[in-house]
């Protein structure tokens, strides 16, 4: 038989938790996916092409970092 944790366990807590995580990272995905369009758009209207490739590298990387903070803080409050 499987043994049952000791203390108490607030479920409910954990699951609004998760919840809040999952749509902060939601928001920054949102974000993200808005700086890449305003970045492509700039990249089509100069001849700065080279470089906006840079600069979705470095949102992307960004918006990474940021959805690894916040999966980081679920399992690590």
């Amino acid at each position: 038989m499987a043994t049952q944790p000791t203390g108490n366990l607030d479920f409910e807590e954990q699951r609004m938790r998760i919840v809040r995580a999952i749509e902060e990272v939601e928001k920054m995905s949102a974000e993200t996916r808005k700086l890449l369009a305003g970045a492509n758009k700039v990249g089509a209207e100069t001849k700065a092409v080279p470089f906006a490739t840079v600069f979705q590298g470095l949102i992307a990387i960004a918006g990474l970092l940021g959805a690894g903070a916040a999966i980081a803080k679920l399992f690590f409050p």
